[in-house]
């Protein structure tokens, strides 16, 4: 935590981390606005209660949802408001706005914001004016920003290539998030060299859908060794036959450096 950090921005940021000062566990359930009901409708209430149970540190949700949602779930984890949206019907899926502010989201009990950047997509310059006027607000109101930072567009070849992801990085901690979500590179020792230049933490992706629980469990441990400071999980939660189960065994990875039954403990996880 920086020195100058304001009171209350540094307050918030703690709570997110409910059950580690260094790593996170973050269950993105915003897929719904992009895909359809995937994890809405009268399932999404039993879930964030599921997940909030089972030692995760935070759920990000759009506002709409979260009249949906119990309020006490969130006495045992984060609430993190996406600000931003687009469907996979739109002429540009890629082409990401604004549908919700900093001040609403405070209003709704907010802990912190997201807001969704596709570095090198043809609508790039308004994504990046929306991440520069979002911080603004966030440095106003002391609300942490998670920036989700995508290399995603025509010109963009290689997702994962390391040297566009350290560019997306580099750009969300220069236009003010406290903590970026973005890929995995192609391998540790890429990825470490990111985490290790970038200021603010950084997080990966959980990835497409995998039913090879064990192979989930190795990929999060490969990258929290190369310096990842925690997983934003999705489709390999809550898609999961029991999410709740899977949360912990996520959870005991990233907050205990262990692999549960289906694993050694990792060594060196620190």
């Amino acid at each position: 935590m920086l020195a100058n950090t304001p009171f209350a921005r540094s307050l918030r940021l703690q709570r997110l981390h409910h059950h580690d000062p260094r790593r996170l566990l973050v269950v993105p359930l915003d897929h719904s606005v992009t895909d359809g009901p995937v994890t809405g409708g009268n399932r999404l209430n039993s879930l964030v209660g599921e997940l909030a149970a089972h030692h995760v540190d935070a759920v990000v949700l759009h506002k709409g949802a979260l009249r949906y949602v119990d309020p006490e779930w969130f006495t045992r984890t984060s609430l993190i408001v996406h600000l931003s949206a687009s469907t996979v019907h739109a002429p540009d899926p890629n082409d990401k706005y604004l549908v919700a502010s900093v001040e609403e989201s405070l209003r709704l009990g907010a802990d912190a914001v997201s807001v969704h950047v596709n570095l090198g997509s043809l609508e790039e310059r308004g994504q990046i004016a929306d991440l520069a006027a979002v911080a603004e607000a966030c440095d106003r109101w002391n609300v942490p920003l998670m920036a989700m930072m995508y290399p995603r567009g025509p010109k963009i070849d290689d997702p994962r290539d390391p040297a566009l992801i350290a560019h997306a990085v580099q750009l969300a901690a220069d236009l003010g998030a406290d903590l970026v979500k973005t890929l995995y590179t192609r391998s540790p020792e890429e990825m470490a060299d990111i985490t290790a230049a970038s200021p603010v933490p950084v997080i990966v992706v959980g990835g497409p859908r995998n039913d090879d629980e064990a192979a989930v469990l190795a990929y999060v441990d490969e990258a929290l060794r190369a310096g990842a400071a925690g997983v934003a999980m999705g489709r390999n939660v809550f898609q999961a036959p029991d999410p709740g189960a899977m949360a912990d065994k996520l959870s005991d990875l990233i907050h205990h450096g262990t692999r549960g039954p289906v694993g050694a403990p990792a060594k060196g996880a620190a």
